[in-house]
């Protein structure tokens, strides 16, 4: 089995997105000899942040020698970029080869796994096999019943935040939502809670004191951020001064603040991660299509905010950054997402909307969207594709000396990418 025929197989698997219970993943790993009961784990869940504090706190933990494995999704552009170990991808044939290993099992089973809970027996086996000391384990839906919770080793349980999504898998409440989140939390182990709803506070506190697990909260009253650039943001934080980062957005110094709390329980468990460490740590953090700047002219902003409490915080960094200019936005989303609602914020901010239609079955028409905007009084376009649509915002983003944002899906980020980079090229051309 080459690459290409594990990616082949890995996507072909099951017809299910989520499939609820762990019995499919038991039975695989179990085949498998259960090599996640080898690992120790900071397990994190949540609705947003997940995937910016994974990178950042794999980052920190890399800088202070542990050889770290991270596991994340979805990809961006390499599917391989899902299976880290120390920020390096598994090597294209290991990923093949271990595939295949895990194939021959999962075909034994009657109950087949589905592609996430393949990925994930995948990840388990990679990290066992070359030693990770930790990995810093994203859930990739909800939690209790998330493959992830196949997990016994966990050192740390993180919940980032919790809003409202994935409302078919995982409730319609926040309360709902909340208890599926919770589903993480281990006997004995400690959770440290990053967000800010109340109910959903309750009820990671209730289920944090049937686990006799000590809850942790984050406190932010000392964060004060000194600067936000297109290249930097530095801010103070619990005495610490002149934390630099290079991800930008308004919600970043957040999430770099809940890993700073992290790395506080860490080391009263066990590890030895130095102040110097954990800035250095955070400062080299890479995380794509979270606010990143992907030209500087015109200045194109690729963020992959895709349900409201994301595009509420994608909106409050416009602002932050670009102050009452009006911007390009290039943009699709999910017909199961509040699209209304997403549209009246971005709204506020929006110079000309560039409507795509994303490539997933569950996705809104480029036509139904744009007729959303034009029933709020905003000029939208009918985008054929995101080459067409970054084409167009791009020129007249040029033309108007105004900021483009392309948002609503991390999975166009890739297209989004390279029109941006053959746009420049082609500007370039035209200038010389």
């Amino acid at each position: 089995m080459n690459y290409n025929e594990a990616l082949e197989y890995i996507h072909s698997v099951s017809n299910f997105f989520c499939k609820p219970g762990l019995e499919r993943i038991a039975q695989l790993c179990e085949k498998l000899g259960n090599p996640q009961d080898k690992l120790k784990f900071v397990h994190v869940a949540g609705t947003n942040g997940k995937g910016s504090f994974c990178s950042m706190l794999a980052s920190v933990l890399n800088e202070a020698g542990y050889k770290t494995g991270l596991y994340t999704s979805p990809y961006i552009i390499d599917f391989c970029e899902r299976i880290c170990v120390n920020g390096t991808m598994i090597p294209r044939d290991e990923l093949a080869e271990i595939t295949a290993y895990v194939k021959d099992f999962a075909d034994e089973m009657q109950d087949k796994p589905t592609e996430f809970e393949l990925i994930t027996a995948v990840a388990f086996e990679y990290f066992s096999r070359v030693k990770c000391d930790i990995v810093v384990l994203e859930c990739g839906l909800g939690g209790r019943y998330d493959a992830t919770n196949i997990i016994k080793n966990s050192v740390l349980s993180v919940i980032t935040g919790i809003s409202i999504d994935h409302t078919s898998f995982l409730g319609s409440t926040i309360t709902e939502i909340a208890g599926e989140k919770a589903g993480i939390i281990k006997n004995g182990i400690p959770c440290l809670w990053c967000g800010k709803d109340g109910q959903a506070y309750s009820v990671i506190k209730e289920n944090c004191n049937k686990l006799n697990s000590v809850l942790h909260t984050v406190d932010r009253s000392s964060l004060d951020v000194k600067s936000y650039d297109l290249k930097k943001t530095v801010f103070d934080f619990d005495g610490i001064k002149d934390i630099t980062i290079s991800l930008l957005g308004t919600y970043q110094p957040h999430n770099a603040v809940n890993v700073i709390c992290a790395v506080d329980l860490l080391n009263n468990n066990g590890f030895a991660i130095s102040r110097e460490e954990l800035l250095r740590g955070l400062y080299k953090t890479i995380w794509p299509a979270r606010f990143e700047l992907l030209c500087d002219n015109p200045v194109v902003i690729a963020d992959g905010a895709h349900n409201p409490e994301g595009i509420e915080n994608a909106v409050v960094s416009i602002k932050k950054y670009f102050g009452e200019t009006k911007i390009n936005i290039v943009t699709g989303v999910m017909m199961d997402k509040d699209f209304e609602y997403i549209a009246d914020v971005l709204i506020s901010v929006a110079e000309c909307v560039y409507c795509i239609t994303p490539d997933n079955p569950r996705a809104l028409t480029a036509s139904e969207y744009k007729l959303v905007f034009d029933k709020k009084g905003i000029k939208a376009i009918e985008c054929k594709n995101v080459e067409d649509a970054v084409l167009k915002a791009m020129e007249d983003s040029a033309q108007k000396g105004i900021p483009m944002v392309a948002l609503g899906s991390l999975y166009m980020y890739g297209e989004v990418a390279k029109e941006v980079q053959k746009f420049s090229k082609m500007a370039k051309i035209v200038e010389n």
